[in-house]
């Protein structure tokens, strides 16, 4: 199950890929969300671009995302459930 529903909260497992080319939702991954990611995996980099990212694309601010497995390139995040969010997640479906 790539994400769940709780309480106004969305839980997405994502597969972050560090060092990519460009930020971008990859597509479905086994049971995540793959997510390409620009930034290296140092120093906590990646997951400070992944939360930008996830915050520009689906107008989320920053403060409101939580991120668990920081050092694990399988990570759960969750996130306040808005119309945008809602809407993306119908399209994988």
């Amino acid at each position: 199950m790539v994400y769940e529903i709780k309480n106004d909260k969305v839980i997405i497992n994502v597969k972050a890929q560090p060092n990519s080319s460009k930020n971008k939702i990859a597509g479905i991954y086994g049971e995540s969300l793959k997510i390409n990611i620009k930034a290296p995996a140092v120093e906590g980099a990646a997951n400070k671009e992944l939360i930008k990212f996830i915050s520009k694309e689906f107008k989320i601010p920053k403060s409101e995302i939580e991120i668990k497995g920081e050092t694990s390139k399988r990570k759960q995040l969750i996130l306040p459930l808005n119309e945008k969010l809602k809407k993306f997640l119908e399209s994988l479906e």
